[in-house]
Parts: structure tokens; sequence; C-alpha cells
């Protein structure tokens, strides 16, 4: 079981955990992946950053929230730091039960084709392929995903 707080993307847990994912990121895709992530959307009622500690406070993950358009909410910076089974999906539940309280309707993320395991992970946790969106649209590398967080 991870404990799992909502920090300020600039804590220094929750810098060293972003920074782990820049580098896997960096050696998997060549792109650290910043350039798409702005701490300042993080900011206010309708966006989070969650840390995932372990049994002893440590920082095991993150992910964070943020308004993308109306009623769809855009996952960015998923980590997992290797050897701590479970806390990808932790913080995934976590992101999508604070986006149903926020009001959002979907969820939507872009990984890298060539991330086959974080592909993969959303897969087996519901999300569906969609069109490349906004930034990532026209680009061959991206894998857009969403979930719709209420079915009827």
């Amino acid at each position: 079981m991870y404990l799992l707080t909502h920090e300020d993307p600039s804590s220094s847990d929750a810098v060293m955990l972003q920074n782990a994912l820049s580098n896997v990121l960096r050696r998997l895709t060549g792109s650290s992946g910043r350039a798409s992530f702005d701490p300042s959307e993080i900011a206010g009622a309708h966006a989070c950053f969650v840390v995932a500690r372990g049994e002893r406070g440590e920082p095991v993950g993150c992910g964070a929230l943020r308004l993308l358009e109306p009623g769809i909410a855009e996952i960015k910076r998923m980590y997992a730091v290797p050897g701590h089974r479970g806390v990808g999906r932790s913080v995934l539940v976590h992101l999508e039960d604070q986006a149903r309280r926020m009001g959002y309707e979907e969820v939507w993320l872009e990984t890298r084709e060539v991330n086959r395991r974080a592909v993969e992970f959303y897969q087996r946790h519901g999300y569906v392929r969609i069109a490349n969106y906004g930034r990532y649209a026209g680009r061959n590398e991206a894998a857009c995903f969403g979930k719709c967080l209420y079915r009827g």
C-alpha cells in the first residue's frame, strides 16, 4: 500500500522523481519529456501533482493531472521507481479519482510508441487509442490514449 500525497511539483521529492523520469525517457525516446510539462499548469482547483510514498515515507512514484479542455483532464509525468510493484496503478487510480471529483468526464494522455511498457500499462487499465491531439497531432512517435470516467 502506498500513501499518495498532493505536493508542489517543485518540491525536492517531486523534482527528484521527475528527474528520474526524464532520464528514463531520454534513454528510451531521445527526449526528456520536459517540454510538454509546465508546472504552472498544475496550480489551481482543477489540477494536482501527487507523490506516492513507500512504507518508510520514501518517494516511489508520481503523476500529475491538469485541465486539457472543458471536461477533459490530461495525465502527465507518470513515473514509478523500479522495484515498487503497484505504484503506477496506485498513482493512476488516484489521479482518475481526483479527475472525477474535479468534474472531468474523460482523461487523456500521451506516451511514445517505443515505450511499450507504458502503452501496455495504459491499455490494461482501460485506456483506448485516440487520435493524437494538441502538440502530438501529426507526430507518428506519439501514442495518445483516453478513458471515459463515467460508464453509463
